[in-house]
């Protein structure tokens, strides 16, 4: 089993997936873009990519940031999905994912910015990939736009910040606008990078000052993404030819 990675940003890496894909013996592979590293020219070999979330959107050109390739990167996702690979974005790689399918991004009615609740939907409910989520979970959150919606695609859960916390776009394919890769490490680099956007936003009643970011717990939804991708991998090996 191969996990390949896009990583736009040091403080967005990878968190709770690489304990995860370390802890079950995976195969790791990286693009990390920001240092200047390639997409990978051939998926054959990814059973799993995962694009990570970024300060980019899916409109920032590559005049706007020289590193992030919103077009090249939709290829890649594309790739993957047209080869039934498993796919998941996080935050900007959620709304890759939907731009990939022809579903352009939107704004989310809040900015969230720590660890707050997410609601399943009926059709969350009803999916055996978050039957051990419960009907609210508290998970991480650091953003300000949401992904676009395809006419397949089904919104499995949401907070009262935003509409579109987790959607399935497909049976392999997963969009989670929030982070529930987030652990302690992570956090301090976010927080680090994010000093001055966190006094600005203060006051705003989703956003979180560092001393709350630093004694969220963690461990929690790390433990529901760990058994979401198990239970995805299950899938994709029942799918994949033999």
């Amino acid at each position: 089993m191969h996990i390949h990675f896009v990583v736009h940003e040091v403080f967005e890496g990878p968190g709770a997936f690489r304990t995860w894909a370390e802890s079950n013996g995976y195969s790791i592979g990286y693009s990390k873009v920001y240092a200047g590293e390639e997409l990978p020219h051939s998926v054959e070999k990814i059973d799993l990519l995962i694009v990570l979330g970024g300060p980019q959107d899916p409109s920032t050109t590559t005049e706007m940031c020289s590193h992030f390739d919103a077009t090249e990167e939709i290829a890649l996702i594309n790739k993957c999905i047209k080869l039934d690979k498993a796919v998941i974005g996080v935050c900007l790689g959620a709304q890759l994912i939907g731009e990939a399918l022809g579903a352009r991004y939107d704004h989310s009615p809040e900015k969230e910015i720590g660890c707050f609740p997410i609601t399943l939907t009926d059709e969350g409910k009803n999916s055996e990939m978050f039957s051990h989520f419960g009907t609210t979970s508290v998970v991480g959150h650091w953003h300000n736009d949401m992904p676009g919606l395809t006419e397949r695609s089904k919104v499995m859960a949401y907070s009262e910040g935003c509409p579109r916390q987790i959607v399935e776009y497909q049976e392999l394919v997963y969009g989670f606008q929030c982070h529930m890769e987030f652990n302690p490490e992570l956090m301090d680099l976010l927080i680090k990078h994010s000093e001055a956007e966190l006094c600005e936003y203060k006051n705003h009643r989703f956003v979180q000052q560092p001393e709350q970011l630093r004694n969220n717990d963690y461990v929690t939804m790390n433990n529901n993404l760990f058994s979401f991708l198990d239970k995805l991998i299950h899938r994709y090996l029942q799918k994949r030819p033999h």
